[in-house]
């Protein structure tokens, strides 16, 4: 089975997931101890005070929702990540400080409960009453420490979990399984990946029982027999119990859960068919099979959704080593993670808009005609998006390199520098775009350093391809197994070369690339990945269509829906041509429409801030 490469010895380079990662590390430390944690304090009786606190979080951790407190979870998480990722005492010291305090008001709560929100929520719904998801509320807590015990090696961050579990173990005790099955009925989160988690790290018979007890039938049941229970069910509610059943088979290696979470794939995926972003859902349902235009509307694809499914796209992928799920995830990166979160604004001096330089968060992308991201604030809101915002954008190393044994894995092309064993010796790989701009000029303010290259001259327009270049460092020959993938969006073949020498040339549809040699230290892979746009359809309607340029979906500058005139027996990819192609030393993916009555252009999605944009457009035929 493959393995991440990230952590110690992984350090990621790619300049624009840097500054996002940045940014959300920034957001994290400015959000105060104090109010993160009010609401467990407020449950423990460690605070009152005739006042709202200075910056007092609200929207859903406001102290009149239900779901109060759900963000720390998330954020421990966050935390934990950044900190196995990349080290960072400071936010470890800020992770540590938090752990202590729910420490304190567990001692407070008496022993065990460790929540934000009272016991008697869960009660609550053991006999039918309405309540907003308390098992969901209380799954990030649990969430949050035991990746801070699993990532950061946080011994108190665990004793507070396994106490915390003893609650839910005597709590579950008292029910028959059809009473279980009633209150699983109940949005639970992840629950089942936390018992999975804490019995990997305690080896503890209770988690066992827990993942039985948590063994949501009415679900799973139907799913392994391939009926179709998910057309119109809230996607986010079930993405998570399947990511616990994907933990529970990594943990116990019992088939019946793995067999859960990949039929949960087909069913959600294969078989439903999918937008142009590569999300499937709207209004945080999933949509119906192979029939998608009716759900075009302003809330498309939640954040929440995007974000869980690339973790059971990861764990797929490194179980089968299918290429299919490294492409998901790279569709899902670009029009998903990105472009729902910490966009900013490029300009120059004297330039200014109406609008904000920035925005934080997304809760949806609309994918209706005319639409406009709807942006979230720092603290009045607290959705559940904000969660994984800070998740989706701690580690973005995870997903690009991956290991088995002496075979490496390239399966996202963003700059990297690793450190890793392979062949019995150490081996450092660097991996770094080719700009093909021959140009270190990159704005007013940057260095006017004007080095004479022969790409200047050898590109004159776009060059519409994409060019990895990947370093191998060993202090002696050794051989090992380099595995590139070859993306589904390539246009035409990609060609790959070794220390200049061609290794072959690669259609759409190859997967990886197999490169078994013995290295040295300096050798070269260049691999390039020629791109192109593409017009697809939506899976039911081949006359409307979406454009994207490699896996980057193009969003069209128009306030309201553009029927396309196409020249008969034509190709409607050709629509689009390079527009605005280049600015100082950077190639920019921006494009216009061409033989139509009204000109508009077009820009990636995830670089479109406060702008009306339109993602499908009806053809028509002359």
């Amino acid at each position: 089975m493959l393995h991440n490469v990230w952590g110690s010895g992984m350090e990621l380079r790619e300049e624009e997931l840097l500054r996002r990662q940045e940014r959300n590390r920034k957001y994290m430390m400015d959000l105060k101890s104090e109010n993160l944690l009010l609401n467990f304090n407020l449950e423990a009786g460690r605070v009152t005070m005739p006042f709202h606190p200075e910056g007092i979080h609200g929207g859903w951790e406001a102290q009149t929702c239900q779901l109060r407190g759900h963000f720390l979870g998330h954020w421990l998480s966050a935390a934990a990540m950044r900190v196995y990722a990349s080290g960072d005492i400071e936010v470890k010291a800020k992770a540590d400080a938090i752990v202590h305090e729910l420490a304190l008001c567990q001692q407070e709560n008496g022993g065990r409960w460790a929540g934000s929100i009272p016991e008697k929520y869960l009660d609550w719904i053991a006999r039918g009453k309405q309540v907003w998801a308390p098992h969901y509320c209380l799954h990030k807590t649990l969430m949050g420490l035991a990746d801070m015990a699993e990532l950061t090696g946080s011994r108190e961050a665990l004793e507070v979990a396994d106490r915390f579990a003893d609650w839910f173990y005597d709590w579950t005790a008292q029910f028959s399984r059809e009473q279980l099955d009633d209150i699983l009925d109940f949005e639970t989160g992840g629950m089942l990946e936390i018992w999975a988690q804490l019995l990997a790290l305690t080896g503890k018979d209770k988690y066992r029982i827990l993942l039985d007890r948590y063994y949501r039938g009415r679900l799973f049941t139907p799913l392994l027999e391939g009926r179709d229970v998910l057309t119109n069910m809230h996607a986010n509610t079930t993405i998570p119990e399947v990511l616990g059943c994907a933990r529970a088979y990594e943990v116990t290696g019992e088939q019946r859960w793995r067999d859960i979470a990949e039929a949960y794939w087909r069913l959600a995926v294969d078989e439903r068919g999918s937008y142009a972003t590569g999300g499937q859902t709207s209004g945080e349902i999933w949509s119906a099979k192979q029939s998608l235009g009716a759900r075009l509307g302003d809330k498309n694809q939640e954040y929440c959704t995007v974000y869980n499914m690339i973790r059971l796209a990861d764990t797929l992928f490194r179980w089968t080593k299918e290429p299919k799920y490294a492409d998901y995830i790279e569709k899902n990166i670009y029009n998903g993670l990105m472009a729902q979160a910490y966009w900013q604004r490029f300009r120059t001096n004297g330039q200014h808009y109406d609008s904000p330089d920035e925005g934080l968060l997304t809760y949806f992308l609309p994918l209706a005609p005319g639409s406009k991201k709807g942006w979230a604030s720092e603290t009045n809101d607290f959705f559940c998006c904000h969660g994984t915002l800070v998740q989706g954008n701690a580690a973005w190393e995870r997903a690009i390199l991956y290991q088995e044994d002496d075979e490496l894995t390239v399966a996202q092309y963003f700059d990297f520098d690793a450190k890793v064993r392979a062949g019995g010796r150490p081996v450092s790989l660097s991996l770094r775009r080719d700009t093909l701009t021959g140009s270190f000029h990159l704005s007013s303010t940057s260095s006017a350093r004007q080095n004479i290259h022969e790409n200047t001259a050898k590109y004159p327009h776009h060059p519409d391809c994409r060019a990895e270049v990947l370093r191998v460092g060993t202090d002696a020959p050794v051989s090992f197994t380099l595995k590139l993938r070859v993306p589904q969006w390539v246009s035409g073949e990609a060609a790959v070369y070794v220390n200049g020498e061609e290794e072959g040339r690669f259609a759409a549809g190859t997967g990886f690339v197999t490169l078994r040699r013995e290295w040295k230290d300096g050798d070269t892979v260049r691999i390039l990945l020629p791109q192109a746009i593409h017009a697809v359809s939506l899976p039911e309607d081949k006359n409307t269509v979406a454009f994207l340029y490699g896996p980057v979906l193009l969003a069209g500058l128009c306030g309201e829906e553009r029927r396309l005139e196409v020249p008969a027996g034509s190709d409607p990819s050709a629509l689009l041509v390079h527009d605005g192609e280049r600015e100082w030393g950077s190639w920019r993916d921006t494009f216009k429409v061409t033989g139509q009555a009204q000109g508009f252009r077009f820009l990636p999605m995830y670089q479109i801030g406060y702008e009306s944009y339109t993602t499908y457009f009806p053809l028509r035929y002359v």
